[in-house]
């Protein structure tokens, strides 16, 4: 009985994991170049109204540093959201899938670094070894340099270091609710996006107009189960299970990214692209399992991430 209790704890959060993997297909599926800013929009735009609706009487509770400190550290997390989209137009999923997933090594790097307290060896060897694996899945066995979507994809899961680091040391939040500032973010990033669309690509109304029935079951996807979803499973979960077994269970999702990437979306990775996925898969669950502790969890939630501890729940 109690490894079957364990079991129906573990499965939502391992959900979680499964639908952040095919967020990067999802994106795919409903933006292009010229749409992105639109699409998202569209898709937080989705969000919040329903998010608003459970978080109301915290957001009340807010006083003017909170409300501050959330829109900037939203402002942070537009930036993540633009990189990792444009990104994942312009790379497959399975790339985008397992760079981004470097945010677990590069987190502690730039903790150990702000705090000048060395890293485990172990750690060390972990993190040298995600960067061969990013060389050589970018570069598929060859001398080629990484596409303008590795990078971007790249970029994001740095940004992504310095929103965890920073919402860990802005004193102004460490007492707001997780539900509150998870909403000012993402409303913070939305009306960055709202007011930048009309001079990069079509409008939001317009884009959602040219959607068929698939690509707004697309969009749905992302706002519904990568994002809201995502975001009360690990608010339960923290409190049903371990930190640590969350943020382990929650580290499979690159795989999951990998897996449909090669399955849906038709990516074909040559002999040593496939050893380069596998080393960065390997690399990140090692260095998250060094690093392993009571505290944060996750690579992506807000309080989610950070009452669980990264940054609101949503990806690509």
């Amino acid at each position: 009985m109690r490894g079957s209790s364990s079991f129906l704890r573990d499965l939502p959060v391992l959900l979680v994991a499964v639908v952040w993997g095919s967020s990067f297909l999802a994106v795919q599926q409903v933006a292009e170049p010229g749409t992105v800013v639109a699409m998202l929009v569209l898709r937080f735009g989705l969000v919040l109204p329903l998010l608003g609706v459970v978080a109301w009487p915290a957001l009340r509770g807010m006083g003017r540093a909170e409300w501050l400190g959330g829109g900037l550290l939203g402002l942070i997390l537009g930036g993540v959201f633009l990189l990792e989209t444009y990104g994942a137009v312009h790379t497959s999923a399975t790339n985008a899938g397992l760079i981004i997933s470097l945010t677990m090594v590069f987190t502690p790097l730039a903790e150990s670094a702000l705090a000048r307290t060395p890293l485990p060896r172990a750690f060390l060897a972990a993190a040298g070894l995600a960067v061969v694996g990013v060389a050589l899945l970018t570069g598929d066995g060859g001398l080629k340099a990484p596409t303008a979507g590795d990078l971007l994809v790249l970029g994001a899961a740095v940004v992504r270091t310095v929103n965890v680091l920073a919402m860990s040391r802005m004193r102004s939040i460490g007492d707001t609710d997780p539900l509150a500032l998870t909403w000012v973010q993402l409303a913070a990033a939305t009306a960055v996006f709202a007011a930048v669309a009309p001079f990069v690509g079509p409008l939001p109304w317009t884009v959602a107009a040219s959607y068929g029935p698939a690509q707004w079951a697309w969009l749905l996807h992302l706002a519904l189960l990568c994002t809201l979803f995502a975001f009360f499973v690990q608010m339960w979960a923290v409190r049903a299970t371990s930190p640590s077994r969350v943020s382990l269970l929650l580290g499979t999702e690159p795989l999951w990214a990998a897996v449909f990437g090669i399955t849906l979306a038709g990516n074909r990775l040559g002999p040593v692209g496939l050893l380069g996925g596998a080393l960065v898969l390997v690399a990140t669950e090692w260095g998250r399992r060094t690093t392993a502790a009571p505290g944060p969890v996750g690579s992506r939630t807000v309080d989610g991430e950070r009452a669980v501890d990264t940054e609101p729940a949503a990806t690509a």
